[in-house]
């Protein structure tokens, strides 16, 4: 009889270990739905901030391009300045250059001659020459009649009653200019 008591008490034991097995595992069940809720949500979350980042990058990686081509249109542009500069110069200096050969050719005329009235006859030539070229390129020579120190600088003064205020008396260097701009100021003596 003691093993039927073993038995009848393992059978009774069998269903209350299967109802306590049973009850755990509804437990374990809940719990473990309960952290796949969670762990969903936290996937969800972490799926969520991983394409903002994708986002953000991508963004920042189209910024990036824009500024690349930006700063390479404007190298381009700094590069293209410079020489449209520099071939502005080069162009301004030929055509002056061109302007003077008549000057050269007239000054070569007047070395060859040795005949002092030849020589003073080249060099009238080549003073007309100087002044058409000055014409030609829009150089004027600056007035020296009153004293004006945007103009003329002046070297010497003197008091003389018979000058008027600020008058010109003479002209050491002619002084010339272009539109506004003074090409060489006039080196002048000025009276009162």
């Amino acid at each position: 009889m003691i093993e039927e008591t073993n038995v009848n008490e393992t059978n009774e034991d069998t269903p209350a270990a299967e109802e306590k097995t049973a009850k755990t595992e509804k437990v374990e069940k809940a719990e473990k739905g309960k952290k796949t809720h969670a762990d969903k949500k936290l996937e969800n979350e972490i799926a969520a901030l991983k394409k903002e980042i994708e986002d953000k990058d991508a963004a920042l990686a189209e910024e990036k391009e824009k500024y690349l081509r930006l700063a390479a249109e404007y190298d381009n542009f700094r590069r293209r300045s410079k020489a449209e500069r520099e071939g502005v110069y080069a162009d301004a200096c030929a055509d002056v250059i061109a302007e003077m050969l008549p000057v050269l050719d007239n000054v070569e005329r007047a070395a060859a001659f040795t005949d002092g009235a030849q020589v003073l006859e080249g060099v009238k030539m080549m003073a007309k020459s100087f002044a058409e070229t000055f014409k030609k390129l829009g150089v004027e020579e600056i007035e020296t009649k009153t004293f004006d120190p945007h103009f003329h600088n002046a070297v010497m003064h003197i008091d003389d009653e018979a000058y008027g205020e600020g008058e010109i008396v003479e002209v050491f260097q002619k002084g010339y200019k272009k539109g506004d701009k003074v090409i060489r100021y006039a080196m002048v003596k000025s009276a009162n």
